[in-house]
């Protein structure tokens, strides 16, 4: 029952990140906590995020924006010190909550009352700010998407860049991490048996999750985004809560 379980979980977490770019964090490791010890199910679903932003990579890398994920990626660095020393030093429910409330408010605001801001091209203050922000937060909470999220939609990108692109910034950021759980011993056999049987799942959900992305348009987008960020964020909620 519990391998039937991860690949039901692989599979969810793989559609909503390949749909959406973003998401499937909050939804694999939550999940997978139910049936897994933390020690493997964190370093399972970064190294299923790793697979993901691959596949994602190697099918749309003619819409990805490089620049803009080199300078997302380049100015997260340096925030995902703060990151840990705001995981390690603040009030955890505190600030999970007050992240959530801030991203839902935020997300309505963007659903329904009209936005004009909008980047005609790369803004080195937005980068570094989104950049900055996804650097903290996923050193905190392993919750990168958010601010990217908000880049996206000032750049308006259409689904397919602002999939492809977050996947751009997604691949190294991951491939790290799952070097660091190497290097620190916690990608064990135990941990690679579920890797390997969780791709039963994952690859076909990818393709699928592509697939409806490319069926989303325009504005009708952003809409599932930012209904994406709120669930996301009423997950947070609810988690720091508990």
């Amino acid at each position: 029952m519990t391998i039937l379980f991860i690949l039901i979980i692989s599979f969810i977490a793989a559609l909503v990140r390949s749909t959406l770019g973003f998401g499937e964090a909050l939804i694999a490791v939550p999940l997978f906590l139910f049936f897994l010890p933390a020690d493997i199910a964190v370093p399972l679903s970064v190294m299923l995020s790793v697979v993901i932003a691959l596949v994602i990579v190697i099918q749309d890398h003619k819409k990805i924006h490089f620049n803009s994920a080199k300078w997302l990626i380049l100015y997260a660095i340096p925030g995902v010190p703060f990151g840990i020393l705001l995981l390690t030093h603040g009030n955890e429910t505190l600030v999970k909550t007050g992240l959530g409330v801030l991203i839902i408010a935020y997300s309505l605001y963007s659903l329904y009352f009209k936005n004009n801001k909008r980047l005609k091209e790369d803004n080195r203050f937005w980068l570094f700010t989104c950049g900055f922000l996804s650097g903290i937060l996923g050193g905190a909470y392993g919750l990168n998407g958010p601010p990217l999220a908000v880049y996206g939609n000032l750049r308006r990108w259409n689904a397919k860049r602002f999939r492809a692109t977050l996947q751009a910034y997604f691949l190294p950021v991951s491939l790290v991490s799952v070097l660091g759980y190497y290097a620190k011993g916690l990608v064990t056999s135990e941990v690679n048996a579920y890797f390997f049987i969780s791709l039963i799942t994952t690859i076909p959900a990818i393709f699928l999750g592509r697939y409806f992305n490319h069926q989303l348009k325009g504005g009708a987008f952003f809409k599932y985004v930012y209904r994406g960020l709120i669930a996301v964020s009423l997950v947070l909620i609810i988690n720091s809560l508990l």
